[in-house]
Order: structure tokens, then C-alpha cells, then sequence
């Protein structure tokens, strides 16, 4: 059995997971899973030219389910060996596929300079850039009603600071976080800021620093691959017309509105 992800775009790690994979490569069979099921995301991706492209067909959620015991993606099987979470399985494909060096660099230093990124990442670029998503698109499209305005502005203040950081701190004037060459760090940062610009919140346009570092990675990883696997997120507005299952959206309501209290 050959190597199989449990991916949905819409996830910033699985794209992660999916650029990295695709740039370097690597073959694997694409399982489609849907974050919110049928009911929500309505419509699969459109079938690619081949096996590594997301294919049209059932979602793999159950499949994933079975993979992961966080029942979550991505999740990765390669025979009969599973394995959760982004960082590990970036860093798991990095080591069996010998991807280039600079990806997550042997000069200890540097490869440490990745994993003072990765853990940064979570507790603020992670912690901001995706509740922009949830507030403009997600979170009426289940309650039925926006939120505040003021919620948006909270969020995007403390991702302005989080962006404020990762500029004066981690990328300053280099091309990418660890130098003149791309790592896991600038892959699993551009997948987390491309949230916002999917819903209209472009926070790249008065950071030229920050567009540049943007446009430098779109060109490491390839810019047709870029955008093929982000096609969803930046048209993610077409959300709002999907018909939901009214059971699904009495459980996951609260849920959402839990997470940005």
C-alpha cells in the first residue's frame, strides 16, 4: 500500500501538508475529507489531472476517522503505519523522502531556528489568522446572523500585532525566515495568512515586506501549485449559499461561538 493523506484544503496544515508533498514530488493518493461534511461544504473539489490532484467523489471523513484517533485532519496512513498532526507529518515525509535541506536544514542552528518558528506559530499567527474566517463566513453561515463588527476588529488587532512580531522578529530582512531559501516555517506561516485574504482581509497590502516574503514563497513553491491548493479558501464566500442540515447546525453553533469568547 502506498502512502495516503486525509486532507481538506479549506484546513490551513492540510495545505500545508499538500504544497509540500506536491513540490517535492512526493506520491500519494489524495483522500478527500470534508471538514464539515457534505451538508456544509456542498460541492467537491473539481477532479485534477491526476492521482495526487483532489478527485471528486465520497468524502473520506470516516476513512479519517479510522486513520486518526484525533479523528481530525490531516492524518497520514503509509502502509500500515498512521500519523496526526501537521508538524509531524511534514517533518515524517521531510526524513523518509530526503527532501531537500533547506526545507528543515541538518545545520543545527537553522533547523532549530525552524522549530522556534513552528512553536511560536501556534500561540499567535495560529491563534488570530483563522478567526477571521469564522467570524466573516462560518460562524453566521451556521447561526444565521453576523457578529459584531467589533469582534472582527478585536481579532484583527492581535493578529496585527502577531504580524508585527513575525516581521521584526523572524523575518526581518531576509528572503524567507531562515535566509535566502524556503523552510517548513515560511510553508506553515503562508498557509495560516492566506485565512484572512480569503475573506476579504488583505492583510498583505500595507505590509511590503510582508508581500514580498509572500510573493518569494508563492515562486519556491510553484505558483500554479499555490494557487490550486488554495482555490477554495479564496473562494470561500461561496459558502454562504450552501443549505445546511438544521441538526448539524443546532450542534455546531455553540461550538463556533465557544471558540472566540
Amino acid at each position: 500500500m502506498g502512502l495516503e493523506l486525509y486532507l481538506d484544503l479549506l484546513s490551513q496544515p492540510c495545505r500545508s501538508i499538500y504544497i509540500f508533498a506536491r513540490s517535492n514530488n512526493i506520491p500519494f493518493e489524495f483522500k478527500h475529507v470534508e471538514l464539515f461534511k457534505d451538508s456544509v461544504l456542498g460541492k467537491k473539489p473539481a477532479a485534477g489531472s491526476g492521482a495526487e490532484q483532489p478527485r471528486a467523489g465520497p468524502s473520506n471523513s470516516e476513512g479519517a476517522g479510522k486513520v486518526s484517533l484525533l479523528k481530525k485532519v490531516p492524518a497520514l496512513k503509509d502502509g500500515d503505519f498512521t500519523l496526526a498532526e501537521c508538524t509531524a507529518i511534514l517533518l515524517y515525509l521531510s526524513r523518509k523522502y530526503n527532501t531537500p535541506d533547506h526545507w528543515y536544514p541538518s545545520d543545527i542552528q537553522k533547523r532549530a531556528q525552524v522549530d522556534e518558528y513552528l512553536s511560536w506559530h501556534h500561540a499567535n499567527i495560529r491563534a488570530n489568522a483563522p478567526k477571521t474566517m469564522w467570524i466573516k463566513v462560518l460562524i453566521p453561515l451556521f447561526t444565521g446572523q453576523p457578529l459584531p463588527s467589533e469582534k472582527l476588529q478585536e481579532v484583527m488587532e492581535g493578529l496585527s500585532a502577531s504580524l508585527k512580531q513575525f516581521e521584526e522578529r523572524f523575518l526581518q530582512d531576509k528572503a524567507f525566515i531562515i535566509g535566502s531559501e524556503i523552510s517548513l516555517a515560511d510553508l506553515v506561516a503562508i498557509v495560516e495568512l492566506m485565512q484572512p485574504v480569503g475573506v476579504g482581509c488583505d492583510i498583505f497590502e500595507d505590509r511590503p515586506r510582508l508581500k514580498e516574503w509572500r510573493r518569494r514563497v508563492e515562486d519556491a513553491v510553484g505558483k500554479e501549485l499555490f494557487f490550486q491548493a488554495h482555490e477554495m479558501i479564496l473562494n470561500i464566500k461561496e459558502l454562504s449559499n450552501i443549505q445546511i442540515d438544521p441538526q448539524l447546525k443546532e450542534h455546531l453553533a455553540p461550538v463556533l461561538m465557544k471558540m472566540l469568547k
